[in-house]
């Protein structure tokens, strides 16, 4: 019986220490990443852009494909979901908030979805004409795992997602609030619901830092924004995709 179970485990000795190298470099990379970030202080050394910058050149370097590098690291990924699920504790420090202002909140984000979702879309298909890619980063405004489960689900590219998740993140959260308070919004309220809708989970922690109000509603626009999307897109999406078929 031992030995079939072990005949039929569908690891090698290699994959298994390809697996615990990766794993352990990323890791180690992120824990380095954030002990600079918190030496120096400075917003823009976020750990995640600097583990991708790091990181990316080394898997070209060593010829190791994405796909290869997320089967390897998989069990980082799986965390990805409890961590999502974690964020649900903003949400219940808000309830009272929420439960006053639902419909306008509701209202808002969803609108928000849908302008989000379309023009991404409309200017991918206008500039290259890829489906896949149009509709990977129509998905760019959500949390890693909603916006690479619908990804897949609706036939797009899920290698471009994370990457324009990441890119959506950084870019609202480090430009997000000047470009607000170049509108004249001041509002904190309106901030935190702005940068969590465009910039999830990324923009909710940078801006957390920053002020802790304006990061707890913006922990629940990038909650009731991902359960909107996952609604939603797979609605839209195809409409739009007929537009241009």
């Amino acid at each position: 019986m031992l030995i079939d179970y072990f005949n039929a485990f569908p690891y090698t000795t290699s994959d298994i220490i390809s697996s615990l190298s990766l794993s352990l470099l990323t890791l180690l990379l992120y824990q380095g990443a954030a002990w600079l970030q918190q030496k120096c202080q400075f917003i823009w050394l976020n750990p995640m852009l600097l583990t991708i910058v790091f990181l990316v050149p080394f898997l070209l370097y060593s010829q190791i494909d994405y796909q290869s590098y997320r089967q390897a690291t998989q069990f980082i990924h799986a965390l990805l979901e409890p961590a999502t699920v974690a964020l649900g504790f903003p949400l219940y420090q808000q309830i009272k908030t929420i439960k006053r202002h639902w419909q306008q909140l509701i209202s808002l984000l969803a609108l928000g979805v849908i302008i989000v979702i379309t023009l991404s879309f409309v200017a991918t298909m206008l500039l290259i004409h890829q489906t896949d890619i149009a509709i990977a980063l129509s998905l760019k405004s959500v949390t890693t795992p909603i916006g690479i489960a619908l990804t897949e689900q609706l036939s797009g590219d899920s290698s471009i997602t994370p990457f324009a998740i990441i890119i959506a993140g950084f870019s609202g959260a480090l430009l997000g609030p000047s470009w607000l308070r170049l509108l004249n919004v001041h509002s904190k309220i309106a901030t935190g619901l702005a940068i969590g809708a465009a910039s999830h989970v990324i923009g909710s922690i940078i801006l957390t830092k920053q002020n802790a109000s304006m990061g707890a509603y913006s922990s629940v626009a990038l909650i009731l924004s991902a359960v909107l999307t996952a609604f939603m897109a797979p609605l839209l999406i195809p409409l739009l995709i007929a537009l241009f078929t």
